[in-house]
């Protein structure tokens, strides 16, 4: 079976041109102007499209099993291809925590079994990701885990995260760490300044994220573990992390959709659609992120996915749960928002979400090559689409970037050459 995708805006080797890409089976037979092939096969016109590899989020929460109210991993897949994103990494804040060998293959064989993408595993630092004791590195990696990670939950004690860093070099896995010093939240719901003290709502200070960011950055230093930040929010921890790479120290780090295009100057009102952790920061943090991003001091963008219901978001700040979803939505926002006002460029913004992250934890994806899984998005860059809530696969329609008006919303992804068909 051949697909011949027909005069789009090619991604491939880091660099865009004009091409064909013809996918015979699962993978990609070539990509070439002008292919020509026989009348049977069938033919996508991508004119005036982009064509880029399946995009890689290495951060997302598909809350199957324990929270299936909020998501599935069928639904959260699905939403993954929605955004054209074909390879994710899927968190262990599930219940049960996967902190055993047994529970990780069964979490991953739910992966496989209902899932509509290509589904990565992390598993938990510590057991049940709030203790001290930490869990099988060795046997959490033979059964298939990609990374160690407690997101959700920052590793309050440096002794417990100086020995997991040791246990996870021995073994060579990541230690991909929720930065977080709980004694320094103290209850807060947005970031702490201004706008907090405006609308009367308690703050958190953003040193609760780069005290643990320097403490960590000792800690890889001393052990040689690779240390990866979750989703990185100021403007101190970007000057930590760029000072630990000229180090030399094997340090990487990512950044969300949200914390790139809103800052704290933006929430005007007790708006539990703006609350996520971290917080949106201040509006000269946001620049360092952008900054960041373009001279590669940032490796990464990842949606940090986090659905919840519709009752769970309502109300207000104080109480609503932490997390916005942002599969959907990743790619024609920052398309919109960066790319379009000439402060990223497409190819930057391309790298950032699918080799970069792909090589941060040496996955077999964001390539689109000959020979290669013809997992591939095609985007829409030139029409306007407003964001509405019916647009969405996911069962979380919790997000502040309802009624933007976006470009570069996904209008194909395949999967192994298979076309993704969504029930919406």
């Amino acid at each position: 079976m051949q697909t011949l995708i027909k005069n789009g805006l090619v991604y491939t080797n880091q660099q865009l041109h004009h091409a064909d890409v013809l996918i015979e089976d699962e993978k990609i037979k070539a990509i070439s102007p002008d292919i020509n092939v026989s009348a049977d096969v069938t033919c996508i016109d991508a004119q005036d499209k982009l064509v880029t590899p399946g995009l890689v989020d290495i951060h997302v929460h598909f809350r199957e099993p324990g929270f299936t109210h909020k998501e599935t991993i069928d639904s959260g897949s699905l939403a993954a291809a929605h955004g054209g994103f074909t390879t994710v990494c899927a968190m262990p804040n599930l219940n049960p925590v996967p902190n055993t060998a047994q529970l990780l293959k069964a979490q991953i064989k739910r992966n496989q079994t209902d899932g509509h993408i290509k589904i990565n595993q992390y598993a938990p630092i510590t057991n049940d990701l709030t203790s001290t004791d930490l869990t099988d590195a060795a046997a959490l990696k033979a059964a298939g885990a990609i990374a160690l990670t407690n997101d959700g939950k920052g590793v309050q004690s440096a002794g417990t995260m100086y020995d997991a860093m040791l246990l996870a070099k021995a073994v060579d896995l990541p230690i991909v760490a929720h930065v977080e010093d709980d004694s320094l939240v103290r209850g807060g719901v947005m970031n702490a300044g201004v706008t907090a003290e405006k609308l009367g709502l308690p703050g958190i200070l953003s040193v609760s994220e780069s005290s643990q960011v320097a403490r960590d950055i000792a800690l890889a230093a001393a052990t040689g573990a690779h240390y990866h930040i979750c989703h990185i929010s100021t403007a101190e921890s970007i000057r930590q992390v760029r000072e630990a790479k000229k180090a030399g120290i094997s340090v990487t780090c990512e950044v969300t959709p949200h914390h790139l295009v809103l800052d704290d100057t933006m929430i005007t009102h007790d708006d539990p659609m703006m609350k996520m952790n971290p917080p949106l920061r201040g509006f000269e943090d946001r620049q360092a992120l952008i900054a960041g991003l373009i001279d590669g001091t940032i490796d990464c963008i990842a949606t940090d996915h986090a659905p919840h219901s519709a009752e769970e978001k309502a109300g207000s700040m104080r109480t609503a749960p932490f997390g916005i979803t942002g599969s959907e939505t990743a790619f024609a926002v920052l398309y919109t928002q960066l790319v379009r006002t000439r402060m990223v460029s497409l190819s930057q913004l391309l790298a950032a979400l699918t080799h970069k992250p792909a090589a941060v934890l040496k996955l077999n994806a964001g390539q689109l090559q000959a020979a290669q899984p013809a997992d591939i998005a095609i985007f829409d860059l030139n029409t306007a689409h407003t964001i509405q809530v019916s647009d969405f696969v996911s069962k979380g329609k919790n997000t502040p970037f309802i009624g933007d008006t976006v470009y570069g919303w996904p209008t194909a992804t395949y999967v192994n050459g298979q076309k993704i068909h969504f029930p919406i």
